[in-house]
């Protein structure tokens, strides 16, 4: 069982609008893959642009570890954290990125993002920001 992701009101909400955005960088997730049952390691990485709620990041930190004995595809567990994401915390506005080390000289990155328009300073972080998982 996973423990619960828990949240907060968001501080001074009315002053995001669509100008802020929150980036969470979980460089250190790790699952098994379903088929070999070796570790797979990645970096999970949560931009959003609150609406009432904030994520708690002990909790997230924790939530992410408990996938550490689960088996599945790269696919399935970023689909399945950024729907866990859009459920708990209603963003404006979000995209999380699992970008998994290489296995057998193969890099995966999985990204998924909401429809609503991109906050307008979330390019700068997400074009500035350097991928943990690359060996090259």
């Amino acid at each position: 069982m996973l423990p619960a992701i828990e949240t907060f009101p968001c501080p001074n909400q009315d002053k995001w609008q669509d100008t802020g955005v929150i980036r969470i960088i979980f460089p250190e997730f790790t699952c098994l893959c379903p088929k070999t049952g070796y570790p797979d390691f990645a970096s999970i990485d949560l931009y959003y642009l609150p609406d009432k709620l904030c994520l708690e990041l002990k909790s997230w930190k924790l939530y992410l570890n408990a996938f550490r004995m689960i088996g599945t595809f790269h696919e399935t567990v970023t689909s399945f954290l950024f729907n866990e994401i859009k459920t708990r915390l209603s963003p404006k506005w979000a995209l999380l990125a699992g970008d998994f080390f290489p296995r057998g000289n193969v890099n995966t990155t999985v990204v998924f993002e909401t429809d609503s328009p991109r906050p307008k300073n979330a390019d700068v972080l997400i074009k500035n920001y350097r991928p943990h998982c690359r060996t090259y």
